[in-house]
């Protein structure tokens, strides 16, 4: 059973099968920890087809609509689990939230406000391609131009995402914290690509 810092007088919840429901005395706790949920192991590389799977199958579970008919406590906690399970879902399929996630448990603190990387050469390059991105739109092909700059950015973000795999599985948490920085110029970027191309397709 999923476990949660969640406490009920009593509730009552889906068993793994699905077969049906059970009553619980004992307080429902559904894990804080996001790789328990899925019941996947605490590493960087998550098996995407099995993770989807799993969400699948415990959002089915978990439904708030399957607690329709239940008290007011049951259904609270089935909103709050449908929540949780949205929430990690979330961090684990995308990997600069999952490698945020991995320093968290790991007490670091990797939010963006937290940690900005010191490379010199690496935020010099960050302002050439923000002045790409900017110059993009009045390219004899502003499409054509997009395409060329979300291409190395994807390359920088696949190598950053490799680095931090590096840094994570020897221990080296300063490095990956570093790593996680890159990362969160390069995701930042391709969400500001993407963005400025559907402007364009608008126009």
């Amino acid at each position: 059973m999923l476990k949660m810092n969640v406490v009920a007088a009593k509730a009552s919840t889906f068993n793994r099968s699905g077969a049906g429901t059970r009553q619980v005395d004992d307080p429902v706790k559904l894990s804080s920890d996001f790789f328990e949920i899925f019941s996947i192991p605490v590493a960087w590389q998550v098996e995407r087809s099995h993770l989807d799977a799993m969400y699948r199958k415990l959002q089915q579970e978990f439904h708030p609509d399957r607690y329709a008919s239940k008290g007011a406590v049951e259904k609270r906690l089935a909103v709050q689990t449908a929540s949780l399970i949205n929430q990690a879902y979330d961090t684990l399929k995308s990997p600069l939230k999952r490698a945020q996630y991995l320093l968290e448990l790991k007490q670091i603190d990797a939010s963006q406000d937290s940690h900005i990387t010191s490379d010199g050469a690496f935020l010099m390059q960050q302002i050439e391609l923000r002045e790409a991105l900017s110059e993009a739109p009045d390219a004899a092909d502003p499409f054509a131009a997009l395409d060329g700059l979300r291409s190395g950015v994807e390359s920088a973000y696949s190598q950053q995402q490799m680095d931090f795999q590096a840094e994570y599985q020897c221990d080296n948490y300063d490095d990956a914290l570093n790593s996680v920085a890159k990362m969160q110029f390069s995701a930042k970027l391709l969400y500001e690509i993407e963005q400025l191309e559907a402007d364009l397709e608008d126009q």
